[in-house]
């Protein structure tokens, strides 16, 4: 399909180290002249969803200050553009977690927000476990928790997991593993 939308021109309005804004001046799909804001994330989102042979799956909780609240969520973190996004989840798994694994099946490419975004996102199934030490980022004060599956996808069912890539690769796991 084509795209409806003639951009007539771009302002960058804001950067820092991580996202890069920009107003658009548009022509809107009924004709008339428009606005639109974009916000370019300077890496990938990934999501990993480890799960050991007992059927077991670690959450990681943090304050999420853009949200003013606390979180549980999947593993997760950025990869740089450019970089592979396999080697960028299985650091950002180690360092939350501790966790290493044997076997990585990328389970789904997903977009966050893509009215306002561009941001790409994935998220693996990492299996063959094997426990080591966090490695912590200086801006992360987290706990791990590990518990059942299937004890995870209740917390999604009943509000207590609100990411959407946690969400997502949760619900994609439980499916694929018939839960």
């Amino acid at each position: 399909m084509e795209n409806p939308w003639k951009t007539k021109s771009k302002k960058e309005i804001y950067d820092n180290p991580w996202i890069r804004l920009e107003e658009h001046q548009v022509v809107i799909p009924s004709g008339k002249d428009g606005i639109y804001g974009k916000v370019f994330f300077k890496n990938k989102a990934l999501g990993i969803v480890p799960l050991d042979d007992e059927g077991y799956t670690w959450l990681v909780g943090q304050f999420r200050y853009t949200l003013n609240e606390y979180s549980w969520e999947i593993p997760m973190g950025g990869g740089p553009l450019g970089t592979d996004v396999l080697e960028s989840a299985q650091r950002e798994l180690k360092e939350e977690t501790g966790l290493s694994a044997e076997k990585w099946t990328n389970i789904m490419k997903i977009h966050t927000s893509n009215s306002v975004t561009d941001e790409e996102g994935f998220v693996f199934l990492a299996e063959g476990l094997t426990q080591g030490e966090t490695e912590f980022e200086e801006t992360e004060q987290l706990q791990i928790l590990r518990l059942p599956l299937s004890e995870a996808v209740e917390k999604v069912m009943n509000g207590e997991i609100t990411d959407s890539i946690s969400i997502a690769g949760l619900l994609k796991v439980a499916r694929l593993k018939n839960l």
